[in-house]
């Protein structure tokens, strides 16, 4: 009798624990909740969950996947401090490919601030380390800026032309003719709708003859003319070539970060990421809307 007393007690007791999605004010939360209570009032432990494209948006939240690398304590504090630096400064959203405007300050010029326009032909980085290219060809001049992408000195980015590439580096516009470098200095904004999808350009470049800076037949490149070279190139090429590695599921897992950690990581900086999206919309509303003028 007395253990029929304990394990009816248990199993009174025990409450089944499940999380639903909940949106509020714009966000999409995970609540825990009871199983038996959820018609009722939610529980008030809750974790913001962050859509996936902020993976592509914000690919320099997420850490370096060396592991020797790693350290939880210096990663929180870096993306507090990435933060705190985009309340400052407006980061919009760019991708290679497109073509950004960036004020930074520069003691040597006569108004000590300069203007660069170009495009973004690389990101890499991490945390405080991401940087980002531009380049621009002046006056038959190929000019190429690698700006630290949360340095201080920038005081403002513009994004003039926001689209995608096909390949995740434009290194080899430094091979290819100037005029797909090439963009006026004073280059006005081309908006998009404001739901509108980023479009993808599939523009496919032609490259000057060798010799390049770098082995381009030996790298899988989809932006770039058929290559007209002999055949012991690309006999090479496919001799160096390891097409197995993409079967390499411990090599893949060692160069990414795991979903899971991904999901923490962004679950923790997406609040503050949501509201500056939502101030950065209000501003561009404003600036679109013009007042009417009294007439009569």
């Amino acid at each position: 009798m007395a253990l029929r007393r304990i394990v009816k007690n248990v199993t009174s007791s025990y409450v089944n624990i499940t999380q639903i999605p909940v949106r509020r004010q714009g966000m999409l939360f995970l609540s825990t909740v009871d199983a038996a209570k959820t018609s009722e009032e939610p529980a008030d432990v809750r974790k913001p969950v962050a859509p996936p494209s902020y993976r592509h948006i914000y690919p320099e939240f997420l850490p370096d996947p060396k592991m020797e690398w790693r350290n939880d304590i210096r990663e929180k504090l870096e993306r507090k401090d990435m933060l705190m630096r985009r309340v400052e400064i407006d980061i919009p959203e760019f991708y290679v490919g497109s073509v950004l405007a960036v004020t930074f300050a520069d003691k040597h010029a006569q108004s000590k601030s300069n203007r660069f326009v170009g495009i973004c032909i690389e990101r890499a980085g991490c945390g405080l380390r991401a940087s980002f290219i531009l380049r621009n060809v002046i006056d038959n001049q190929g000019v190429e800026i690698k700006f630290e992408m949360y340095d201080p000195k920038i005081n403002k980015v513009e994004v003039l032309r926001l689209e995608k590439r096909l390949d995740d580096h434009l290194r080899y516009l430094r091979d290819s003719p100037p005029e797909y470098s090439t963009f006026p200095l004073d280059m006005e904004p081309e908006p998009l709708p404001e739901d509108a999808q980023v479009p993808v350009n599939k523009i496919q470049v032609p490259l000057k003859p060798r010799p390049w800076l770098e082995r381009w037949e030996r790298q899988n490149l989809q932006g770039i003319q058929e290559l007209d070279l002999p055949d012991k190139f690309f006999k090479r090429a496919e001799e160096l070539a390891t097409p197995w590695e993409k079967y390499d599921l411990v090599k893949e897992y060692r160069k990414t970060i795991p979903e899971e950690d991904q999901q923490e990581i962004y679950a923790e900086v997406y609040s503050e990421l949501h509201q500056l999206e939502i101030s950065r919309r209000k501003m561009k509303r404003k600036k679109v809307f013009t007042k009417p003028k009294k007439t009569g």
